[in-house]
């Protein structure tokens, strides 16, 4: 459990860079169109520290798949809640998500999330068939 504590904190704190590098262009593309003229010292503070954590926990979870006995459903699962409750926390504690919006931004990460993971699934099985193959004609 150790050595996933361990890989799970190295995956997050290579990406959580990634957070503020990502909350910048949100910022841009909101004064660009008009939504966003200025920020407050507060605004920046929680917006940068938020998405920092968010970054550090979206890539740490990614660990779930090395543990060996979870099954790869069990694990997609694990990450699945981690993901959607890291980011409905970060976008609620943010206000950048409405109360009244929760419902279908559930229905948006559950069919993404979705779609995502079966197009990685689905190359990974691709890869696995033709290595397969090329060993048997070897």
């Amino acid at each position: 459990m150790k050595k996933h504590v361990k890989a799970f904190c190295k995956r997050g704190l290579t990406a959580a860079w990634g957070g503020p590098v990502i909350m910048a262009i949100v910022w841009l593309c909101l004064k660009a169109s008009g939504v966003v003229e200025t920020l407050t010292v507060d605004q920046v503070v929680l917006g940068i520290m938020s998405t920092t954590f968010m970054a550090f926990i979206a890539a740490g979870v990614s660990i779930v798949y090395q543990i060996e006995t979870l099954p790869r459903s069990i694990a997609a699962l694990i990450q699945m809640a981690v993901l959607y409750i890291d980011y409905m926390g970060i976008y609620l504690l943010n206000g950048w998500l409405p109360a009244k919006r929760i419902g279908i931004f559930t229905l948006i990460f559950i069919a993404s999330f979705a779609v995502i993971w079966l197009i990685i699934y689905l190359t990974i099985r691709t890869k696995v068939k033709r290595i397969n193959r090329i060993m048997q004609e070897s």
